[in-house]
């Protein structure tokens, strides 16, 4: 991930893109981007959506929009020096909490996410200091 970044950060520099490159003009290509992966499974049936990759054109689709989303979110998170494997590991720990496995603990919520979960936190909770 460093190096990608890395590598982002040279791309930009060499286009002196910089000054574009704030937090909330990242912030909005970041969900640009992604509602272009998103208008892929558009209307697709759950079905469809788990072949999708069997489409030669549609898979290198998703191959591109994943990588436009995750080179906006690295130079997103190294502009506000956010190291985003070490966020992502910290939020998995705090969902763990929350999230116990069912029948080993009792937490806030204590039903499992079927999605996974990691970055998937829609509550407030006014007590503590996350933003979802």
């Amino acid at each position: 991930m460093v190096r990608l970044t890395r590598r982002l950060d040279a791309f930009a520099a060499a286009r002196s893109w910089q000054p574009y490159h704030t937090p909330k003009n990242l912030a909005a290509a970041l969900s640009v981007e992604a509602g272009e992966l998103l208008e892929i499974f558009q209307w697709l049936t759950p079905e469809q959506a788990d072949a999708v990759m069997t489409d030669p054109d549609r898979a290198h689709r998703v191959r591109d929009e994943v990588a436009d989303v995750l080179a906006y979110l690295l130079q997103f998170c190294s502009v506000l020096g956010v190291d985003p494997a070490e966020a992502l590991a910290a939020k998995i720990e705090r969902n763990e909490e929350r999230f116990p496995v069912p029948g080993r603990g009792t937490g806030a919520g204590g039903e499992a996410d079927p999605g996974g979960g990691a970055a998937v936190d829609q509550s407030v909770d006014s007590s503590d200091d996350r933003t979802g």
